[in-house]
Protein backbone atom coordinates (compact mmCIF):
# COMPACT_ATOMS: atom_id res chain seq x y z
CA UNK A 1 0.00 0.00 0.00
CA UNK A 2 1.28 3.44 -0.86
CA UNK A 3 1.58 6.08 1.83
CA UNK A 4 -1.53 8.32 2.07
CA UNK A 5 -0.97 11.84 0.80
CA UNK A 6 -2.25 14.76 2.89
CA UNK A 7 -3.95 17.44 0.76
CA UNK A 8 -5.15 20.32 2.89
CA UNK A 9 -7.53 18.72 5.38
CA UNK A 10 -8.18 15.78 3.04
CA UNK A 11 -6.39 12.44 3.09
CA UNK A 12 -5.92 11.06 -0.42
CA UNK A 13 -4.94 7.43 -1.05
CA UNK A 14 -3.37 7.14 -4.50
CA UNK A 15 -3.19 3.53 -5.71
CA UNK A 16 -3.05 1.59 -9.05
CA UNK A 17 -6.23 1.14 -11.11
CA UNK A 18 -8.58 -1.81 -10.47
CA UNK A 19 -11.80 -3.51 -11.62
CA UNK A 20 -14.70 -2.06 -13.56
CA UNK A 21 -18.28 -1.68 -12.32
CA UNK A 22 -21.34 0.51 -13.02
CA UNK A 23 -22.35 3.70 -14.79
CA UNK A 24 -19.76 5.47 -12.70
CA UNK A 25 -16.52 3.89 -13.84
CA UNK A 26 -15.42 1.99 -10.75
CA UNK A 27 -11.95 1.87 -12.21
CA UNK A 28 -11.76 5.53 -11.34
CA UNK A 29 -12.69 6.00 -7.70
CA UNK A 30 -10.77 8.26 -5.33
CA UNK A 31 -10.74 7.93 -1.55
CA UNK A 32 -10.87 10.93 0.80
CA UNK A 33 -10.65 10.51 4.55
CA UNK A 34 -11.04 12.81 7.52
CA UNK A 35 -7.87 13.19 9.62
CA UNK A 36 -9.62 11.57 12.62
CA UNK A 37 -8.27 8.27 13.95
CA UNK A 38 -11.45 6.37 13.00
CA UNK A 39 -11.39 7.61 9.42
CA UNK A 40 -7.65 6.98 9.01
CA UNK A 41 -8.05 3.41 10.26
CA UNK A 42 -10.97 2.82 7.88
CA UNK A 43 -8.94 4.27 5.01
CA UNK A 44 -6.10 1.84 5.71
CA UNK A 45 -8.55 -1.07 5.68
CA UNK A 46 -10.18 0.08 2.44
CA UNK A 47 -6.82 0.63 0.75
CA UNK A 48 -6.42 -3.12 0.25
CA UNK A 49 -9.99 -3.63 -1.01
CA UNK A 50 -9.79 -1.58 -4.17
CA UNK A 51 -7.33 0.15 -6.49
CA UNK A 52 -7.98 3.85 -5.87
CA UNK A 53 -6.91 6.59 -8.26
CA UNK A 54 -5.79 10.17 -7.58
CA UNK A 55 -8.59 12.69 -7.18
CA UNK A 56 -7.69 14.47 -10.43
CA UNK A 57 -8.20 11.19 -12.37
CA UNK A 58 -11.38 10.09 -10.59
CA UNK A 59 -15.00 9.99 -11.78
CA UNK A 60 -16.39 9.67 -8.25
CA UNK A 61 -15.11 9.87 -4.70
CA UNK A 62 -15.67 7.84 -1.54
CA UNK A 63 -15.62 10.14 1.51
CA UNK A 64 -14.81 8.78 4.98
CA UNK A 65 -15.85 10.94 7.93
CA UNK A 66 -18.86 12.85 9.17
CA UNK A 67 -21.18 15.47 7.71
CA UNK A 68 -18.70 18.26 8.39
CA UNK A 69 -15.95 16.53 6.47
CA UNK A 70 -18.32 15.78 3.59
CA UNK A 71 -19.09 19.50 3.40
CA UNK A 72 -15.35 20.24 3.47
CA UNK A 73 -14.76 17.79 0.62
CA UNK A 74 -17.59 19.22 -1.48
CA UNK A 75 -16.39 22.78 -0.87
CA UNK A 76 -12.86 21.86 -1.90
CA UNK A 77 -14.20 20.37 -5.14
CA UNK A 78 -16.32 23.50 -5.69
CA UNK A 79 -13.21 25.63 -5.22
CA UNK A 80 -11.36 23.43 -7.73
CA UNK A 81 -14.29 23.78 -10.18
CA UNK A 82 -14.50 19.98 -10.52
CA UNK A 83 -17.29 18.46 -8.43
CA UNK A 84 -17.42 14.66 -8.49
CA UNK A 85 -20.28 12.40 -7.36
CA UNK A 86 -19.63 11.65 -3.68
CA UNK A 87 -20.45 8.47 -1.76
CA UNK A 88 -20.01 9.02 1.97
CA UNK A 89 -19.30 6.45 4.67
CA UNK A 90 -20.17 7.65 8.15
CA UNK A 91 -17.25 7.72 10.57
CA UNK A 92 -18.47 10.82 12.36
CA UNK A 93 -21.43 11.54 14.65
CA UNK A 94 -24.73 12.16 12.86
CA UNK A 95 -23.87 11.22 9.29
CA UNK A 96 -26.96 12.70 7.69
CA UNK A 97 -25.13 13.08 4.37
CA UNK A 98 -23.41 9.72 4.68
CA UNK A 99 -24.09 6.00 4.28
CA UNK A 100 -23.58 3.39 6.99
CA UNK A 101 -19.98 2.24 7.27
CA UNK A 102 -19.44 -1.48 6.92
CA UNK A 103 -16.43 -3.62 6.08
CA UNK A 104 -14.98 -3.37 2.59
CA UNK A 105 -16.77 -6.46 1.25
CA UNK A 106 -19.43 -5.40 -1.22
CA UNK A 107 -18.48 -1.73 -1.27
CA UNK A 108 -18.27 -1.57 -5.07
CA UNK A 109 -21.68 -3.24 -5.41
CA UNK A 110 -23.15 -0.72 -2.97
CA UNK A 111 -21.75 2.17 -5.00
CA UNK A 112 -23.01 0.60 -8.25
CA UNK A 113 -26.54 0.33 -6.81
CA UNK A 114 -26.50 3.73 -5.09
CA UNK A 115 -29.17 6.35 -5.73
CA UNK A 116 -27.91 9.70 -7.07
CA UNK A 117 -29.34 12.83 -5.47
CA UNK A 118 -28.66 16.18 -7.14
CA UNK A 119 -28.33 19.29 -5.00
CA UNK A 120 -27.43 22.91 -5.75
CA UNK A 121 -25.70 25.19 -3.26
CA UNK A 122 -26.58 28.77 -2.42
CA UNK A 123 -24.40 31.56 -3.77
CA UNK A 124 -23.86 34.38 -1.27
CA UNK A 125 -22.66 37.84 -2.25
CA UNK A 126 -21.75 39.94 0.78
CA UNK A 127 -20.67 43.59 0.87
CA UNK A 128 -18.88 44.68 4.04
CA UNK A 129 -18.95 48.12 5.66
CA UNK A 130 -15.85 49.15 3.68
CA UNK A 131 -17.45 48.32 0.35
CA UNK A 132 -15.48 45.11 -0.22
CA UNK A 133 -17.41 42.35 -2.00
CA UNK A 134 -17.16 38.69 -1.04
CA UNK A 135 -18.67 35.65 -2.78
CA UNK A 136 -19.03 32.19 -1.30
CA UNK A 137 -21.23 29.10 -1.67
CA UNK A 138 -23.26 27.32 1.00
CA UNK A 139 -24.52 23.76 0.72
CA UNK A 140 -26.48 23.92 3.99
CA UNK A 141 -27.31 27.53 4.74
CA UNK A 142 -26.33 31.18 4.73
CA UNK A 143 -26.73 32.70 8.17
CA UNK A 144 -26.48 36.28 9.43
CA UNK A 145 -25.42 36.50 13.08
CA UNK A 146 -24.95 39.37 15.52
CA UNK A 147 -21.30 39.86 16.48
CA UNK A 148 -21.78 41.54 19.87
CA UNK A 149 -24.29 41.69 22.72
CA UNK A 150 -26.26 44.24 20.66
CA UNK A 151 -29.37 42.87 18.94
CA UNK A 152 -29.01 42.66 15.17
CA UNK A 153 -31.46 44.71 13.10
CA UNK A 154 -31.89 43.43 9.55
CA UNK A 155 -34.08 44.47 6.62
CA UNK A 156 -35.30 41.44 4.64
CA UNK A 157 -36.21 41.62 0.93
CA UNK A 158 -37.34 38.93 -1.50
CA UNK A 159 -36.94 39.52 -5.23
CA UNK A 160 -36.37 43.23 -4.63
CA UNK A 161 -39.44 43.75 -2.45
CA UNK A 162 -38.99 44.57 1.23
CA UNK A 163 -40.89 41.98 3.26
CA UNK A 164 -39.65 42.85 6.76
CA UNK A 165 -38.40 46.42 7.26
CA UNK A 166 -36.67 45.50 10.52
CA UNK A 167 -36.06 42.08 12.02
CA UNK A 168 -34.59 42.38 15.53
CA UNK A 169 -32.94 39.34 17.06
CA UNK A 170 -29.80 37.20 16.98
CA UNK A 171 -29.98 36.90 13.19
CA UNK A 172 -31.58 35.03 10.31
CA UNK A 173 -30.70 32.18 7.96
CA UNK A 174 -31.65 30.87 4.53
CA UNK A 175 -31.41 27.07 4.23
CA UNK A 176 -31.52 24.61 1.35
CA UNK A 177 -33.46 21.34 1.69
CA UNK A 178 -30.12 19.62 2.37
CA UNK A 179 -29.43 22.06 5.19
CA UNK A 180 -32.97 22.20 6.52
CA UNK A 181 -32.21 19.49 9.10
CA UNK A 182 -29.06 21.26 10.34
CA UNK A 183 -28.88 24.77 11.87
CA UNK A 184 -32.29 25.58 10.39
CA UNK A 185 -33.95 22.80 12.39
CA UNK A 186 -32.17 23.91 15.57
CA UNK A 187 -33.62 27.39 14.99
CA UNK A 188 -37.12 25.84 14.74
CA UNK A 189 -37.24 26.10 10.95
CA UNK A 190 -39.15 23.60 8.77
CA UNK A 191 -37.74 20.36 7.38
CA UNK A 192 -37.88 20.56 3.58
CA UNK A 193 -38.25 17.53 1.27
CA UNK A 194 -35.31 17.34 -1.07
CA UNK A 195 -37.43 17.68 -4.22
CA UNK A 196 -39.58 20.49 -2.83
CA UNK A 197 -37.80 23.26 -4.81
CA UNK A 198 -38.11 25.63 -1.87
CA UNK A 199 -35.85 27.38 0.64
CA UNK A 200 -36.41 27.99 4.35
CA UNK A 201 -36.04 31.56 5.61
CA UNK A 202 -35.79 31.25 9.40
CA UNK A 203 -35.20 33.91 12.10
CA UNK A 204 -32.74 33.16 14.89
CA UNK A 205 -34.07 34.06 18.36
CA UNK A 206 -36.31 36.84 16.98
CA UNK A 207 -37.49 39.66 19.26
CA UNK A 208 -39.39 41.70 16.65
CA UNK A 209 -41.65 41.04 14.85
CA UNK A 210 -42.84 38.76 17.63
CA UNK A 211 -45.19 36.54 15.66
CA UNK A 212 -43.03 35.97 12.58
CA UNK A 213 -41.53 32.49 12.58
CA UNK A 214 -40.10 32.40 9.08
CA UNK A 215 -41.14 31.72 5.50
CA UNK A 216 -40.87 29.03 2.83
CA UNK A 217 -39.78 30.50 -0.50
CA UNK A 218 -39.53 29.17 -4.06
CA UNK A 219 -35.91 28.26 -4.76
CA UNK A 220 -35.85 30.70 -7.68
CA UNK A 221 -36.06 33.56 -5.16
CA UNK A 222 -33.27 36.08 -4.57
CA UNK A 223 -33.16 37.03 -0.92
CA UNK A 224 -31.41 40.20 0.25
CA UNK A 225 -30.50 41.43 3.71
CA UNK A 226 -29.56 44.98 4.67
CA UNK A 227 -28.00 45.62 8.05
CA UNK A 228 -29.40 48.55 10.02
CA UNK A 229 -27.02 50.51 12.27
CA UNK A 230 -24.09 48.29 11.17
CA UNK A 231 -21.46 50.20 13.17
CA UNK A 232 -23.43 49.88 16.41
CA UNK A 233 -24.90 46.45 15.67
CA UNK A 234 -22.30 44.56 13.60
CA UNK A 235 -23.39 41.39 11.83
CA UNK A 236 -21.38 38.51 10.34
CA UNK A 237 -22.48 36.55 7.26
CA UNK A 238 -21.64 32.85 7.23
CA UNK A 239 -21.87 30.54 4.19
CA UNK A 240 -21.59 27.09 5.79
CA UNK A 241 -18.21 27.50 7.55
CA UNK A 242 -16.98 30.58 5.64
CA UNK A 243 -17.48 33.76 7.66
CA UNK A 244 -17.33 37.45 6.67
CA UNK A 245 -17.61 39.99 9.47
CA UNK A 246 -19.05 43.51 9.56
CA UNK A 247 -21.29 43.10 6.53
CA UNK A 248 -23.56 45.88 5.27
CA UNK A 249 -25.70 43.87 2.85
CA UNK A 250 -26.00 40.28 1.67
CA UNK A 251 -27.66 38.75 -1.40
CA UNK A 252 -28.39 35.02 -1.72
CA UNK A 253 -29.76 32.81 -4.49
CA UNK A 254 -29.40 29.26 -5.79
CA UNK A 255 -26.24 28.58 -7.82
CA UNK A 256 -27.74 26.38 -10.52
CA UNK A 257 -24.44 26.24 -12.39
CA UNK A 258 -22.81 24.36 -9.48
CA UNK A 259 -24.94 21.22 -9.23
CA UNK A 260 -23.54 18.41 -7.07
CA UNK A 261 -24.40 14.71 -6.85
CA UNK A 262 -24.51 12.71 -3.62
CA UNK A 263 -24.78 8.91 -3.74
CA UNK A 264 -26.88 6.96 -1.22
CA UNK A 265 -27.67 3.32 -0.57
CA UNK A 266 -31.22 2.34 -1.64
CA UNK A 267 -33.65 2.89 1.22
CA UNK A 268 -31.27 5.28 2.96
CA UNK A 269 -31.26 8.13 0.46
CA UNK A 270 -31.25 11.72 1.65
CA UNK A 271 -34.83 12.38 0.58
CA UNK A 272 -35.99 9.33 2.57
CA UNK A 273 -34.10 10.57 5.63
CA UNK A 274 -35.62 14.02 5.35
CA UNK A 275 -39.11 12.54 5.39
CA UNK A 276 -38.26 10.24 8.31
CA UNK A 277 -36.73 13.11 10.30
CA UNK A 278 -40.15 14.79 10.46
CA UNK A 279 -41.48 11.91 12.57
CA UNK A 280 -38.65 11.82 15.11
CA UNK A 281 -39.99 12.56 18.62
Amino acid sequence: MQVPLQIGTLLLLSLPMGTNGSQIDLNRLALLASPTDRARKAAEELADCHAWVPLEEAEAVVVLGGDGFMLDALHQMLDDNRVLPAYGLNLGTVGFLMNRHRDCAGLLKRIAKSKPVSVCPLRMEAVDQHGNKHTSCAINEVSLLRETRQTAKIEVSVNGKVRIPELAGDGILLATPVGSTAYNLSAHGPILPLDSQVLALTPISPFRPRRWRGAILPDRSRVSFKIREPAKRPVAAVADQKEYRDVAEVHVEIARDMEMTLLFDPGHALDDRIVAEQFVV
